[in-house]
């Protein structure tokens, strides 16, 4: 379907996901996991619903045989009115609300993923719930959650969150012991060790590959039936990115780690489930926004020219957050020979940029098309409506046809004015103003700022 065509029917900023793509993207992952795995243990995939999930996503990945993992309420909510089974979904997420376990309780939640020592305490599970729903969910042992205190290690750069002093998980030297301590009788059953990783992992890139991935649950099966390896499967979002391992390179290095495990030890191997996001939803997603103003200015190291945009920080925060680089290209019609181009959102914020560097042509002008690809995952899962600009929905097209599966509701809400306002000037010895409630200040009137006087 051509660019022009989804502009003029639903209008830019817009999300875009290739539906196809993502559902071939899925498939890789459940196929390598099996192939890789077949003759060593059993395997899960779980899609990371963080990176972005609907109604229709979720749908698509259970299609495809995947299971999804959500971190919050709102995403179980989701994945469960798509129609996921509890079995197949997992909750993660940090101090989970005494509704949000429970509502994983009642729906049977295949994996619940415990975040601190308190959390893990038989009283957490059990609160709340009737002697009815203890003994059915009592009933099944394969529907109770299996769950496992984690040590998760995000990208950000401060120093503290990669060290023992951070607010999720607990440090891995007071693992030992604990597990005994989570047990109950009639609760559920504690069998999952977890490890993340987090952020994304590329070749040549400090800590990362798909090695160092697997290095702490190779060795799981010593004391857990079970094994998880959540995120950190990159994609490539600029020409200059190292190309990712694909899912059937990385399937094969964590195979070799736990039979390597395996043959060292003599323990069975644990059941193995991977929790990729970004990897499969990233390069089946792109952003189409539309030219503004364009200006060339005078930088160190030469011109740079500058193209605003009808989007910015409130659909792609990332740029913003944690320095992400992006490239985009122009889609509207045949490119010419290219300028140095930074493109910057239409935000009240200097940091607002969606690509920092990139060459567009030197004839581009208001009202071009452009097109920011791999934004499928952290797009619209992290957009906000930052100086009351509406959220973009999201389109996915599949066999030459587009619908939308996240619409943009709030494009074009915005508060109406129903009262007029006069403006009232004043300086030093002028009369305090009236309004329809009586006098009002002239704090601010003393110095010659405007003042404004709400009127009937």
């Amino acid at each position: 379907m051509a660019v022009g065509e989804l502009v003029a029917e639903f209008g830019t900023p817009l999300y875009v996901l290739d539906e196809a793509e993502f559902a071939r993207r899925a498939r890789a992952w459940k196929a390598a996991m099996e192939e890789a795995f077949a003759d060593l243990a059993e395997t899960d995939v779980y899609y990371a619903g963080k990176a972005f999930l609907c109604i229709a996503v979720a749908r698509t990945a259970a299609m495809e045989g995947l299971g999804v993992d959500t971190c919050t309420e709102g995403e179980l909510a989701t994945a469960l009115a798509a129609g996921v089974p509890g079995s197949r979904i997992g909750l993660h997420g940090n101090n989970k609300s005494r509704k949000e376990i429970s509502l994983a309780l009642d729906h049977g939640i295949g994996h619940l993923v415990v975040d601190s020592p308190a959390r893990a305490r038989p009283g957490r599970f059990d609160r709340g719930r009737t002697r009815r729903r203890r003994r059915r969910h009592a009933a099944r042992d394969d529907r109770r959650p299996r769950g496992r205190a984690r040590a998760h290690r995000h990208r950000p750069r401060r120093p503290e969150i990669r060290s023992v002093d951070r607010r999720r998980g607990r440090p891995p030297r007071r693992r030992t012991g604990r597990r005994s301590r989570a047990r109950a009788p009639d609760g559920p059953a504690f069998a999952h060790r977890f490890a993340d990783p987090g952020g994304r992992r590329l070749p040549g890139r400090r800590g990362g590959g798909p090695t160092a991935a697997g290095r702490g649950c190779a060795r799981a099966g010593d004391r857990d039936p079970r094994s998880r390896l959540r995120r950190g499967y990159g994609v490539r979002y600029t020409v200059l990115d190292s190309i990712p391992p694909s899912p059937a390179e990385f399937a094969s290095i964590l195979a070799e780690a736990a039979a390597a495990n395996v043959e060292e030890t003599g323990v069975p191997a644990p059941r193995v489930s991977i929790e990729p996001g970004r990897s499969i939803v990233g390069p089946a997603g792109m952003t189409l926004y539309t030219v503004g103003t364009i200006k060339t200015v005078e930088a160190e190291d030469g011109p740079r020219r500058y193209v605003s945009v009808d989007g910015g920080m409130s659909d792609n925060p990332r740029p913003i957050l944690y320095g992400a680089d992006y490239t985009a290209a122009l889609a509207s019609r045949a490119p010419s020979e290219g300028v140095r181009t930074r493109i910057v959102g239409k935000h009240c914020e200097s940091g607002d940029i969606v690509v920092r560097s990139v060459s567009l042509p030197a004839d581009l002008a208001a009202g071009d098309i452009l097109a920011v690809p791999a934004t499928g995952a952290y797009g619209r899962s992290m957009a906000s409506n930052y100086n009351h600009v509406p959220r973009p929905g999201v389109v996915a097209v599949r066999d030459g046809r587009a619908r939308w599966i996240v619409r943009a509701r709030d494009r074009g809400r915005h508060p109406r004015p129903r009262r007029r306002i006069r403006e009232v000037t004043g300086g030093v010895g002028s009369g305090a103003p009236r309004g329809r409630r009586g006098p009002v200040s002239t704090t601010h009137l003393h110095t010659g700022i405007a003042r404004c006087v709400l009127l009937p």
